[in-house]
């Protein structure tokens, strides 16, 4: 398992019967090479205590969200920073419950919602516990939220019930952590390119012609391809979002600058259009502001079709070309028709009209349309853009393996 040699993985341990299988997972972890540092929240030092802790990690336990010794360092922060990837085992249902809801109380719970790194949680409670409706609402709130899940498993239970919730084996879940760096490492050679938000093409200084567009769902985009280790490069349009420090951002106003910076960005393997490039953009553009009148002639001409021109790239195609089309009747007719005129992998369809979806909101619907299977249509159902990313790129690492 030389895939966890030198990794950075911080391991949280919450209080519930099970904190005595995270010595196992410590002892495993430091036997494949990886750097290991601990948190236990004040109920996990009822099961097991920081020395056997510090003992086989070989390293400082942390525990305390105010720590006089370290006060400047910022342990929240640096930890969170720190870590290649954060796992929380075991994951009790108040741990659960409290993250689904933003709670930042202790130490543990601070530094995840800091984090900007993968988590993984392998749960561990009472089968009734783990069945319960509020408890599978925190679940569903936290994939949502993109954390990930091992476990849990069926099996007697330490209070003497069966059923599932039992804690997964350390050495499954070793496995899964395994398989993440190992699905990292492939992807860190893929290139991918996303395009976002809208472009603006200048009447004069002050005015412009525009398309609609947040962006949200193309940075959403380009945040769950690096966070699966892509090599992620975002072209953006004028947003006010921000995106991550690992993930190339290039910043462009209008069409034509997106198009060069797309040009620049070549050779990529995989490239996602979401952007809402204006169509036209203004013949003869005015270098003074254009006083009001009764009526103004404005000649316009076509901006170059940037997804058309890099889905019929010859010699630079990328591998999977995925174009974005925001439609507001005839969703399914217009996809088909773009998939074929552009020449795309596929396309990706929502319906704009909707008021409680699509343009500045954080949720989407979407339906994805395959070149290589024209009659295939899978339906992406009303979620949160980040979820509706997460899925996509699902999709995305299953073609390219």
């Amino acid at each position: 398992m030389n895939n966890l040699t030198n990794k950075k993985i911080l391991l949280i341990i919450c209080g519930g019967i099970s904190a005595y299988k995270s010595l196992e997972i410590i002892r495993l972890l430091k036997k494949n090479d990886a750097e290991i540092k601990t948190i236990l929240t004040k109920n996990a030092k009822e099961f097991i205590t920081p020395l056997s802790v510090a003992a086989l990690s070989q390293e400082k336990v942390y525990h305390d969200l105010f720590n006089t010794d370290n006060e400047s360092e910022m342990d929240h922060i640096t930890l969170s920073r720190w870590a290649d990837l954060i796992i929380i085992a075991p994951a009790t249902a108040n741990t659960i419950s409290k993250l689904s809801h933003g709670s930042s109380d202790d130490l543990a719970s601070t530094v995840i919602l800091a984090s900007n790194k993968t988590i993984f949680l392998a749960p561990a409670m009472n089968v009734r516990m783990w069945e319960h409706q509020s408890t599978k609402d925190n679940i569903k709130t936290l994939k949502k939220y993109g954390y990930k899940f091992i476990g849990p498993v069926i099996g007697d239970m330490a209070c003497g019930e069966y059923g599932e919730g039992k804690m997964s084996d350390p050495l499954d879940i070793l496995n899964e952590i395994n398989t993440f760096f190992i699905n990292q490492s492939k992807n860190n050679r893929i290139k991918a390119l996303v395009t976002a938000g809208p472009t603006n093409e200048y009447i004069d200084p002050i005015r412009f012609i525009t398309n609609k567009s947040s962006g949200k769902q193309g940075y959403e985009l380009a945040k769950s391809l690096s966070r699966r280790g892509f090599d992620t490069t975002l072209i953006s349009g004028p947003t006010n979002l921000e995106i991550n420090e690992n993930i190339k951002l290039i910043k462009v106003e209008t069409a034509e600058e997106m198009f060069k910076a797309t040009q620049k960005s070549l050779p990529t393997d995989i490239a996602i259009f979401t952007a809402a490039v204006a169509d036209f953009k203004v013949k003869n553009k005015s270098d003074n502001k254009i006083k009001k009148q009764n009526y103004i002639n404005i000649p316009l001409e076509k901006n170059i079709d940037i997804l058309n021109f890099i889905s019929n790239h010859n010699s630079m195609r990328p591998k999977l070309v995925i174009g974005f089309a925001a439609e507001t009747n005839n969703i399914d007719v217009y996809a088909t028709s773009k998939l074929k005129n552009k020449n795309c992998d596929w396309i990706i369809a929502n319906d704009v009209s909707k008021k409680d979806f699509g343009f500045n909101s954080d949720y989407n619907e979407v339906s994805i349309h395959y070149k290589n299977n024209p009659m295939k249509k899978e339906k992406l159902s009303l979620k949160r853009k980040s979820e509706i990313s997460e899925e996509i790129v699902d999709r995305i690492v299953a073609q390219i393996n």
